[in-house]
């Protein structure tokens, strides 16, 4: 079984070798620079919104710990 921290982030790396793979397609194989350019600019788009999701947010559980100690 795969685990639940790997299950969260799969579909964010999926997408983006997805991303990639389509950017390496359009760039070179259907010699299209500028799309190729563009979807090739989405990878790190796609990696930075999965980091952004999936990260904890830093401050609620600072809050939390210095409610707990009140």
């Amino acid at each position: 079984m795969i685990p639940l921290a790997l299950r969260a982030k799969l579909p964010f790396v999926i997408a983006g070798f997805l991303s990639f793979l389509v950017s390496v397609w359009l760039y070179f194989g259907q010699d299209e620079t500028t799309a190729g350019i563009f979807v090739g600019l989405w990878v790190p788009s796609i990696h930075s919104l999965g980091t952004l999701l999936l990260s904890p947010v830093v401050g609620d559980a600072r809050r939390e710990r210095i409610e707990a100690i009140r």
